[in-house]
């Protein structure tokens, strides 16, 4: 026999125990709760108020554990509107109320009538003498208030509502009507879906007198979801997972920070460990932490020494207009004479290492921002450049750029073109010129796409080259002090 039980069972959220979270760092996170209920056989109707303002009602799962019994969530309502100024004044609007004017130390009361609340009523930071003490966003209604007889297009002081009013909320709300098969206590766990979170990495690297490098890094979690978790236990969730966005997706948090590596421990053991799950990474934070409602979190997530980073010189001369050609077609591209002749004069300066353990790094590293420093000579850190890496898998090599070279120049010109259509072949050649400013040696590696075409052969050449890639070719040029070389190729072309 079923029954109803016809008043609800509040929930609060104080009740929901051992919080876990698993945040993903593309703004969402899933979220893992322990809630104490006491339940009647068949049918229960509940109340659940320790949920985010950004849940996916779709997403929620209710289940015991342990298995002893069944629960199924026959009606779920959601409700995330709690009270707000705007709510209460539709909620009396056609209503007399009080509003409280402060003017100096002498504090007055007038009676209004809410003739029409208004949308996007927010509290002014600018409420000195009174009269506007809210102001209004962009696109919303201005309220009208009664007051003497007399219209005001604005609220004429702070509102003194009587009551909350019937059916008003103060935090996000769960009605649930839940069926069971047996009765009794049972630690339901409540797992769902949110937006509001995000995590991401950021490396510093530190280079010491001996050219290696110390690294230091942080996890950076961002928790604007509208709810605390306190003694969470947080993973957190590394690699381009597909999730769908609906078109009104509730609004989520930026990207902030977060760094790894976990070569060099404290004696502690590591804060952050890794682990391959299904085809991502899932990083363990090994102490529960407090993330409060509206608050970004650092957490330690790497620390190694002496990791070897060589600095590298580039020169990738050809500067293209991209606007330009935006919309052509291969062909026409490559056909046009002029593409690829403007000279970029830049030296870029790239950092370059190696992502394995004999150099004292090998763990999957989750995108982020990487920084670099090294100390003058006064012992004193200066920051040299930053770039951003990808999702990099052990023992992969990892290149960012970190500026231009001051002191090293290049210079490109186009020495000859010949398009011969009809017989469906093109040459083309360049002269490249590296020059160091610099007291000491340095090597330039000039870097040149071949760009007119997938078939191609460098017919002649002035040194050796690496062909890199389908299109690209790679000339290690080695410069002395206050040295200029240049490099000359002819490209033969066909299709």
């Amino acid at each position: 026999m079923r029954f109803l039980v016809t008043l609800p069972i509040l929930v609060s959220a104080c009740f929901a125990a051992d919080p876990a979270l698993t945040v993903y760092n593309q703004q969402f996170a899933v979220v893992r709760e322990t809630i104490p209920l006491n339940l009647r056989q068949g049918l229960n109707q509940l109340q659940f108020t320790g949920t985010t303002a950004q849940l996916e009602p779709e997403s929620v799962m209710l289940r015991d554990p342990s298995g002893q019994r069944t629960l199924r969530i026959i009606e779920q309502n959601y409700r995330a509107d709690p009270v707000s100024l705007e709510a209460l004044l539709k909620r009396y609007e056609g209503q007399t109320i009080e509003f409280q004017i402060r003017n100096g130390d002498r504090v007055e009361t007038v009676t209004g009538k809410i003739v029409r609340a208004g949308t996007g009523i927010v509290p002014s930071p600018y409420s000195n003498l009174a009269a506007r003490v809210y102001q209004q966003q962009p696109n919303a209604t201005q309220p009208i208030i009664e007051v003497a007889g007399k219209l005001r297009f604005d609220l004429p002081g702070i509102p003194l509502f009587p009551s909350l009013g019937a059916g008003m909320i103060l935090q996000p709300t769960l009605d649930w009507t839940i069926e069971t098969d047996r009765a009794g206590p049972v630690n339901a766990e409540l797992a769902y879906v949110t937006g509001g979170f995000n995590w991401n990495a950021d490396y510093n690297f530190v280079q010491s007198e001996s050219n290696l490098l110390d690294i230091i890094g942080w996890v950076t979690l961002e928790n604007s979801s509208g709810k605390e978790f306190e003694n969470a236990r947080v993973k957190l969730m590394a690699g381009d997972v597909n999730k769908l966005q609906p078109q009104n997706a509730r609004l989520g948090v930026g990207s902030l920070g977060v760094s790894a590596g976990i070569a060099m421990q404290e004696m502690s053991g590591p804060q952050v460990v890794e682990k391959t799950f299904d085809e991502y990474h899932l990083y363990t934070l090994q102490r529960p932490v407090t993330i409060h409602g509206t608050e970004s979190k650092q957490v330690e997530f790497v620390r190694a020494a002496s990791v070897k980073a060589d600095t590298i010189y580039v020169y990738d001369g050809a500067k293209i207009d991209r606007s330009r050609y935006q919309g052509w077609q291969p062909e026409g591209i490559r056909n046009d004479a002029n593409y690829g002749t403007l000279s970029n004069p830049k030296v870029w300066v790239m950092r370059e290492f190696m992502n394995s353990d004999a150099n004292h790094l090998g763990m999957p590293l989750p995108k982020g921002r990487i920084r670099f420093y090294r100390r003058d000579t006064d012992g004193r850190l200066e920051f040299t450049g930053e770039d951003a890496i990808d999702h990099t898998p052990k023992d992969e090599k990892i290149r960012v750029f970190t500026g231009s070279a001051f002191d090293l120049t290049g210079e490109r010109k186009r020495t000859m073109f010949h398009n011969e259509m009809n017989r469906q072949m093109m040459d083309e050649g360049f002269e490249i010129k590296v020059r160091n400013h610099k007291k000491e040696p340095a090597e330039v590696r000039v870097v040149e796409h071949l760009y007119r075409w997938n078939t191609w052969d460098i017919t002649t050449s002035s040194m050796p080259y690496t062909k890199t890639d389908a299109q690209t070719i790679e000339f290690h040029v080695p410069l002395a002090p206050n040295e200029e070389k240049t490099v000359t190729y002819l490209a033969h072309y066909t299709w």
